[in-house]
């Protein structure tokens, strides 16, 4: 098998599995009991927290765990909402944002918010300020994710955050940066996001854990579930200390070696760009600044449902970054307003630490081979 999907998630390595089983079979205490345990949870709980916090770039005090980044996301909005109540109801974002963030805005919309969407160019790029003329004074929080899931595209936190500081300085800033973290370099202390969102499976950890940053111009940040007191009392219920175990372990393999991971996988994205480039009718896409590990091309005129099947039937795993329901292209191909023959073939490939420049080879022979043997139908 060839896995060219990382963005959606990625292989878990043995290392990671071990910690995980270590604790599901022998170190299965709750954090919360007070026998030794018990004990023994709640210490190595504090320690995986400083383990990612650390390679964030932050406060381990200011790190809460989740099921997943889509719930660091719904949390982020609420809770940013919830602070800025009394500033005004309004939220600018993109409209190319992860559905996480934009289903939570949309549920804000239910309760009286007015959103921003922000359209990028053609080629997927936004600005600083694109994102800073939408906000206006009565606007409670910006949403801009750090790197986009389906195009790579790198958009410019650190600006935003300037900016907002010297015109909207009440106004919080969020972001998604799930495909960011431990992909392109940046600490949390230092992005100037009030909130930051993570999740493990895209990163070498288990499914089912991401977590939160949460930055100190957020007070008292509105919990997002009352209970019995877990995560500083902002996310109560028993910690699931298996996936946290292996979500460090996963940060702990990616940081010894993290300079060596992103130059081969941009190598691989830039041979990927140069092999694919060469094959009749395919199209590059994305522009500016871009993540090492997500390739977005379209091979204009042959559907991407019909290539991602061809390509899987040989053991070759990629994403259709259209066409994703009903024939219709995703929302973030939409917005970038291509022609139909360019939106309907958009695919998406992403690498890893595991991936070869072989696997990208015997790609770019397979897509040849779908345009050469089969017909356009765009």
């Amino acid at each position: 098998m060839i896995y060219l999907d990382h963005a959606a998630t990625t292989p878990i390595p043995r290392a990671v599995a071990d910690a995980m089983y270590e604790v599901l079979a022998e170190r299965f205490g709750n954090p919360s009991s007070q026998y030794p345990l018990g004990a023994d949870m709640k210490r190595a709980v504090e320690q995986w927290r400083r383990t990612v916090a650390q390679a964030l770039g932050c406060d381990a005090g200011r790190l809460y765990f989740t099921s997943c980044g889509t719930e660091a996301d719904a949390w982020a909005v609420t809770a940013a909402c919830w602070q800025n109540r009394h500033l005004g109801k309004h939220i600018v974002t993109t409209a190319v944002e992860h559905s996480a963030v934009l289903e939570s805005c949309r549920w804000m919309e239910k309760q009286g918010y007015e959103v921003t969407y922000v359209a990028p160019g053609s080629d997927g790029v936004i600005t600083a300020e694109d994102i800073l003329s939408a906000v206006r004074p009565d606007t409670a929080l910006v949403s801009c994710m750090l790197v986009n899931n389906e195009l790579g595209c790198l958009y410019p936190i650190e600006e935003i955050a300037r900016g907002l500081a010297a015109r909207n300085p009440k106004t919080l800033l969020h972001t998604d940066a799930v495909q960011g973290f431990l992909k392109v370099p940046f600490a949390a202390n230092t992005l100037g996001a009030d909130f930051i969102s993570i999740s493990g499976h895209k990163i070498g950890g288990p499914k089912g854990i991401g977590a939160l940053y949460i930055g100190p111009r957020v007070k008292n940040p509105r919990p997002l579930l009352p209970g019995g007191g877990q995560e500083g009392g902002l996310r109560s219920g028993t910690e699931a200390t298996a996936q946290m175990a292996g979500f460090a372990k996963a940060v702990e393999l990616r940081t010894e070696r993290l300079t060596e991971i992103l130059d081969h996988m941009a190598a691989l994205r830039a041979h990927a760009a140069e092999v694919l480039g060469a094959i009749p009718d395919l199209k590059i896409l994305g522009g500016g600044p871009a993540a090492p590990h997500i390739l977005s091309v379209s091979l204009e005129g042959w559907p991407s449902q019909n290539i991602v099947t061809d390509l899987g039937s040989q053991g070759i795993c990629i994403s259709a970054g259209s066409a994703c329901h009903r024939g219709k292209p995703s929302h973030v191909v939409a917005a970038l307003k291509l022609p139909k023959k360019v939106s309907g073939g958009v695919i998406r490939l992403s690498f890893g630490p595991e991936t070869t420049f072989d696997d990208i080879d015997r790609c770019a022979e397979a897509l040849r081979r779908h345009h050469d043997t089969r017909m356009p139908m765009l």
